[in-house]
C-alpha cells in the first residue's frame, strides 16, 4: 500500500459517460510495451472517446529493441523496420507527442519535458508540461557503467536506435581502415557484458563479416579479433546454464575470445584494462554490462526508486507512493509473490505488462478495481547470429517446461517473437502484408549494410 509519501491529491477517474472531458492517459515511452500499451488503449478507448490516450517519446519511430544489436552490425535496415509514431497513432486511436520526460510534478499532474533537441544539438521544440489524469512510465532501461572511468568517453551503447547506427557506422569506418592498410592490420572490437545483448551482437558482428565477404571483401573475417567480457562467472546469467554453455561453444567455434570472471576497471581509446592486469586491445568498444533506468527517474518527485533507478510498484503495476502513476517493463521494480529475484528487463515481460494494463485501465474507468499482475515465462531465447540459437521453452511448453532446443527450432521461435510484436501492434491483415514485403527484399537485397 501507499506509504505516507502517497499523492497529493487522491485518485478521480470518474467513468467516461460522466466528464464533460475524457481522462487523459499519458504514456511515456515508445519501446516494445510503451507502443503496445498505446495501441491497445487506443482501439479500446480513444477510437470511442472514453480516454485521450497520449504517448510520449523523444524518436519519431519505433523500433524493437531486440534488433538494436542487427541494426548496430548492419545486416538490419532501420528504415524498413522501424514503426513511424504519427501514422500508427492516428490509425490506432491515440496521440503521439515529440518529447524527452525529465521531471514530474506529483501535486498537479504534469509531466515535465526539457527542450527536443536533433542531432547536431539544436534546439527543436522549448521546454512544456503536459497534463495527465493517469501516468505510464514505460521509459525502458539503459546499460550501467557502474562509474568505470572512460566508459562514457570511449564506449559505444546501443540502447537505442540513434547509438546502434552510430555504432554501425563506426564499424563501416573501421573496415574501411583495416582493408586499406598495407600491413595487414587487424581489426580489434571489446564487447562487455554477456549479457543477451552482448552475446548477440558478438555473434551478429561476425555475420555481417561473413556476408561482406560475399561481396567482395574476402579475407576480413580472419583479421577481426572479436573480445567479449563478463565479470559473472559464466555468460548470458539470466538464461538455463545450458543455454548459455551451448551459446559459449558456439561463439569460441567463430574464433570470439570469451572472458569470463573479468572485471574492467578503466577504458580508453586503445582497450579495456582489467583487474587482473590484463589488457585488451580494442579499437572500437561496445558497453552492454548492467541495467540502470534512465537518470531522471531517481528520487522523481518523490516516488521510491531502487539504486539502479528502476520505480517500485505494486502488484497492480502502480508505482508505491501513487495511485495515478504506473511503471511497467525495464524501468520498474517487481519482485513477484514467492519469488526472490525482481522481474528481468526483457521484451517478454514488458509486453504481458501492457496487455495486463491494457485491460486494467479500462476497467479502472469503469469503477472497477485494479487486478494484479501475474508474470507467466514463456521461455529464454538467444540467437547466435545466423549460425544457430539456443533456448528453453517455459512450463507451458508444447514439449514440456525446460525442454532445451536449438538449431532450426530455436531460430524459428526466436523470429516469431518478433512476429508476435508485429502482430500486436498491426493485427493480422497488415502484419501479413509486412511479412511478404520482409521475404521479399530479402531476397533483392543485400543482407549487410556496405554503403
Amino acid at each position: 500500500m501507499p506509504g505516507p509519501d502517497a499523492s497529493p491529491r487522491p485518485l478521480s477517474v470518474d467513468p467516461a459517460p460522466a466528464r464533460a472531458v475524457p481522462a487523459r492517459i499519458v504514456i511515456v515511452g515508445g519501446g516494445a510495451g510503451g507502443v503496445h500499451l498505446a495501441t491497445r488503449l487506443g482501439r479500446a478507448l480513444g477510437r470511442r472517446r472514453r480516454a485521450e490516450i497520449l504517448l510520449i517519446d523523444r524518436d519519431s519511430a519505433h523500433i524493437w529493441k531486440p534488433l538494436l544489436h542487427e541494426v548496430a552490425a548492419g545486416t538490419l535496415d532501420t528504415g524498413q523496420e522501424q514503426l513511424g509514431f504519427v501514422v500508427h497513432a492516428s490509425r490506432h486511436g491515440f496521440r503521439y507527442l515529440p518529447g524527452e520526460m525529465v521531471g514530474l510534478d506529483r501535486a498537479t499532474r504534469q509531466v515535465r519535458l526539457g527542450p527536443l533537441r536533433d542531432r547536431a544539438g539544436t534546439e527543436v521544440l522549448p521546454p512544456r508540461s503536459v497534463e495527465y489524469d493517469l501516468l505510464v512510465l514505460a521509459v525502458g532501461s539503459r546499460a550501467n557503467d557502474f562509474g568505470i572511468p572512460g566508459v562514457r568517453e570511449h564506449c559505444h551503447f546501443i540502447d537505442s536506435r540513434d547509438q546502434a547506427e552510430d555504432f554501425n557506422t563506426a564499424l563501416r569506418t573501421e573496415v574501411i581502415r583495416c582493408l586499406a592498410a598495407a600491413d595487414g592490420a587487424s581489426l580489434d572490437i571489446a564487447i562487455v557484458g554477456a549479457g543477451a545483448t552482448g552475446v548477440e551482437l558478438t555473434a551478429e558482428i561476425n555475420t555481417a563479416l561473413d556476408l561482406a565477404a560475399a561481396y567482395g571483401f574476402p579475407g576480413l573475417r580472419d583479421r577481426l579479433r572479436l573480445t567479449l567480457v563478463e565479470t559473472a562467472p559464466r555468460i548470458l546469467g539470466a538464461l538455463p546454464e545450458r543455454v548459455a554453455e551451448a551459446s559459449r561453444q558456439e561463439l569460441e567455434r567463430q574464433k570470439v575470445t570469451v572472458l569470463t570472471g573479468a572485471q574492467v576497471v578503466s577504458v580508453d581509446a586503445e582497450g579495456l584494462a582489467l583487474k587482473d592486469g590484463r589488457r585488451i586491445p580494442a579499437r572500437l568498444t561496445v558497453w552492454a554490462a548492467g541495467v540502470a533506468a534512465p537518470a531522471f527517474l531517481h528520487g522523481l518527485d518523490g516516488l521510491e526508486s531502487q539504486r539502479n533507478g528502476q520505480l517500485v510498484v505494486r502488484p497492480t503495476l502502480q508505482t508505491s507512493r501513487d495511485d495515478a502513476v504506473f511503471a511497467m517493463g525495464d524501468c520498474a521494480f517487481l519482485v513477484p509473490a514467492g519469488q526472490e529475484r525482481p522481474l528481468g528487463a526483457t521484451a517478454q515481460v514488458a509486453q504481458q505488462q501492457a496487455r495486463h494494463l491494457a485491460r486494467a485501465i479500462p476497467a479502472l474507468l469503469d469503477g472497477r478495481p485494479l487486478p494484479e499482475f501475474a508474470y507467466r515465462h514463456r521461455g529464454a531465447l538467444v540467437a547466435i547470429g545466423h549460425y544457430n540459437a539456443f533456448g528453453s521453452l517455459g512450463r507451458r511448453g508444447l514439449l514440456g517446461g525446460g525442454t532445451f532446443i536449438q538449431g532450426r527450432v530455436a531460430q524459428l521461435s526466436y523470429a516469431s517473437l518478433y512476429r508476435q510484436h508485429q502482430l500486436a501492434l498491426h493485427g493480422f491483415w497488415r502484419s501479413l502484408l509486412f511479412w511478404a514485403s520482409d521475404l521479399l527484399r530479402r531476397a533483392s537485397t543485400p543482407g549487410v549494410r556496405l554503403e
